[in-house]
């Protein structure tokens, strides 16, 4: 590994990427733009990553998106980020222009009883907490007892993670349950079509970024890389958030390069 942070392997491939007619660089939020935390409003961002995203997105024929499970405003807020960097949240569901599969009248009462049977498990296990989102809750037991995280989660998955309609969907310390269906996947085809990119780096570090990973095609370019630990579709790794930082630094870098050149 560079002293950077970055695999030579993956640097070498990250020149190349910075060669396409149009980039898009796309990360997620939680782990990779920001440390986690434990309190989920508290994950302020790295600002060298904020820069390098920021410096990309500035550069012509070079499209920066951030996507992530949290709810569009509250992605805003927190990363602070804009246009012409592009924000999608809720696991790639909701776009500036509203979310990309309706939430019906039907739906947003499924939600409500979610809520209600998520807030009851909650209060049975200290520590848990639950977020909500236009289309989806979130149980979240990063600061519960171990063997409650456990139970509580089973609870959830067992009780209204069943229920017809609802969509699932695990991460680290969290079950989220949504009404309609997600996929950063999904997202970045959206957006490698709506914006004409040829190539795509993505970032991501949970087990919903794999479905991100998946959507790559490595045969014309594009680079996945895993931050942290675990199993995971993409082809490239690095540790942590001070690596992202670096990798995105690195790639408006030779972004601007190559468009130079």
């Amino acid at each position: 590994m560079s002293d950077t942070g970055i695999p030579a392997d993956l640097r070498e491939a990250l020149g190349t990427a910075a060669r396409a007619r149009r980039l898009l660089v796309a990360s997620d939020y939680d782990g990779c733009v920001s440390p986690i935390v434990s309190r989920p409003e508290d994950a302020i961002p790295n600002p060298a990553s904020i820069t390098a995203l920021e410096a990309a997105a500035a550069l012509s024929d070079t499209e920066v998106a951030v996507i992530s499970g949290r709810e569009l405003a509250v992605l805003a807020s927190l990363s602070g980020l804009g246009a012409p960097v592009t924000l999608v949240g809720s696991h790639g569901s909701e776009f500036d222009t509203g979310f990309a599969v309706e939430v019906t009248d039907t739906a947003r009462a499924l939600l409500v009883r979610i809520i209600g049977e998520l807030r009851d498990i909650s209060a049975r296990f200290p520590g848990s907490t639950v977020e909500t989102k236009p289309a989806s809750t979130v149980l979240h037991v990063r600061n519960a007892d171990p063997d409650d995280a456990v139970a509580a989660l089973e609870a959830a998955r067992s009780g209204p993670g069943s229920w017809e309609g609802v969509h699932s969907t695990e991460g680290k310390s969290v079950l989220e349950l949504a009404v309609i269906e997600t996929s950063k996947g999904h997202a970045l085809d959206t957006l490698r079509e709506q914006l004409g990119c040829d190539v795509v780096i993505y970032l991501g570090d949970d087990v919903t970024d794999e479905k991100a990973f998946a959507h790559l095609r490595p045969e014309v370019g594009d680079i996945g890389i895993k931050v942290g630990k675990g199993a995971t579709a993409a082809g490239f790794r690095i540790e942590d958030t001070d690596d992202v930082a670096a990798v995105l630094d690195h790639v408006a870098t030779e972004r601007r390069a190559a468009l130079d050149a």
